[in-house]
């Protein structure tokens, strides 16, 4: 698209993806890369905007976790450590268990 270009850049959950799109939605009709990005989001976002919000402070408290490793975590919701490493399995942030054990305790927390 001539003229356009991206005014800044930063990680968001398919919560949030869909909460955007809902708004633009409202304005005007979607194009259809927006629709197809709007469907998804509707058919997979895991919590309430709210929920997903809480949910990226409190990981984002843990001091380990960086803002795009607490989107794929709140997207993906692991249930199970080997899930939470699998996360992780191309990071440099190391992890052990007791860490791998709040972030399970805190994602518990949210999906009830």
């Amino acid at each position: 698209m001539i003229g356009k270009g991206v005014e800044k850049e930063k990680p968001v959950s398919l919560t949030e993806v869909y909460k955007i799109l809902r708004e633009r939605k409202k304005i005007g009709e979607l194009g259809y890369e927006q629709r197809l990005a709007y469907d998804y989001a509707q058919k997979f976002k895991s919590l309430s905007p709210k929920k997903a919000e809480n949910l990226m402070k409190e990981l984002l408290e843990l001091g380990k976790i960086r803002e795009h490793q607490a989107v794929s975590i709140i997207d993906l919701m692991p249930e199970t450590e080997e899930d939470v490493r699998l996360i992780f399995a191309k990071e440099r942030t190391p992890l052990d268990d007791e860490d791998i054990g709040r972030i399970l305790e805190i994602v518990r927390k949210y999906k009830k």
